[in-house]
């Protein structure tokens, strides 16, 4: 099986030396995504972690999608929050978007885990594994 970078201008360009997603047969890991505008490359929502929160996964889904797989193929979600507080809030608009774009009713698994992250204005990030059939 040949490794395959995966690349959408539909979803951030990475800021440094990695690709968006790697695509190995069935498998699919999106690099973690944060709340940023794929056209201008700007952070978008500033403290506003649910919006935050539906554009990393609107980022997310552009890129499972470049790599040929749906959204629904998704497996694993990994969150990283800057905030414990703030975890009600990712919480009910991850669960909306994720069950939004799960048409089997098969949810992904997650972890969410609380450190900083690279940018200050960054309040949450995620990265994502899939398998397609």
């Amino acid at each position: 099986m040949t490794k395959i970078a995966v690349s959408t201008p539909n979803a951030p360009a990475p800021a440094h030396t990695f690709h968006q997603g790697i695509r190995k047969g069935p498998f699919v890991q999106v690099s973690g995504q944060g709340p940023v505008d794929p056209a201008t490359s700007e952070y978008l929502f500033p403290g506003d972690v649910a919006a935050q929160t539906t554009r990393t996964l609107e980022n997310i889904k552009a890129i499972i999608e470049a790599s040929g797989a749906t959204f629904d193929d998704v497996v694993m979600l990994r969150v990283y929050l800057t905030k414990r507080e703030d975890f009600p809030i990712m919480n009910e608009a991850y669960g909306a978007f994720v069950s939004a774009n799960s048409p089997k009713g098969v949810l992904p698994a997650r972890t969410t885990v609380f450190t900083g992250l690279p940018r200050e204005e960054m309040l949450v990030e995620i990265d994502a594994f899939a398998i397609t059939d």
